[in-house]
């Protein structure tokens, strides 16, 4: 039976490196499925591939072996040119470096992901306003970076995730540079926007407290991955 809120299928995957002397297996056989709207962490020590997977599903890296689907389209099988398109369209990142330009105020940040495909319209503009107020940084639109807190860059970085309205938010250590205080508020946060634009996410993170709060761990070790429900 069709399931129709079907979002990211992963079928087998498998990242190896080469090198003179030796290969190593990162992971293989990588397999799980996820909704439109589900809320999921990705757990697993440092150094086990988490990222190594986020780059994959990003369509930043190319896995050895096994399929990505999001909605049916295997992003692989398209050209470079139409799978950066698919990338701007479909996946927002946040990382654990907010990675904001810093000659550019908060809202031209923001609106840069809608500008690649398209000029910069009063539709994308006003959308990039409604994020800025929702991530709770409305009176932070003019300003540079070098003019915000940590925990104010990261809204933005957050913002700038959304603008397209992607299918899926990958985000790795997003509050890896931030204090307990505030890499609770961000987790509040996510979880906020979650519930009120519908994308899924995907949160990598070695923080068990994080993973308490979703509603499914997708948990790496050796090479494999496990889900859990909460």
């Amino acid at each position: 039976m069709k399931n129709d809120n079907l979002v990211l299928e992963v079928k087998n995957l498998k990242k190896q490196y080469f090198s003179k002397e030796s290969q190593i297996t990162v992971f293989e056989n990588i397999s799980f499925s996820l909704n439109q709207g589900d809320f999921v962490t990705l757990m697993g020590p440092s150094g086990i591939g988490k990222s190594t997977l986020l780059n994959i599903l990003g369509t930043l890296d190319r896995p050895d072996a096994g399929e990505i689907f999001y909605n049916g389209v295997n992003p692989f099988d398209l050209s470079n040119a139409e799978k950066a398109r698919f990338r701007n369209e479909e996946i927002g990142f946040v990382f654990q470096f907010h990675h904001l330009l810093s000659e550019f105020t908060a809202l031209e940040n923001v609106l840069l992901p809608s500008m690649v495909y398209k000029n910069k319209s009063d539709d994308s503009e006003d959308r990039a306003k409604e994020i800025l107020e929702k991530v709770g940084m409305g009176h932070r639109m003019t300003h540079k970076p070098s003019e915000m807190s940590g925990g104010e860059r990261q809204r933005i970085a957050v913002a700038r995730a959304l603008i397209n309205n992607p299918k899926v938010i990958l985000a790795d250590e997003p509050s890896g540079n931030l204090d307990l205080k505030n890499s609770k508020n961000l987790v509040d946060l996510l979880l906020k926007l979650n519930q009120d634009f519908g994308n899924t996410f995907i949160i990598a993170t070695h923080n068990p407290e994080i993973a308490q709060r979703t509603e499914k761990v997708l948990r790496m070790d050796e090479r494999k991955l496990s889900i859990e429900i909460n």
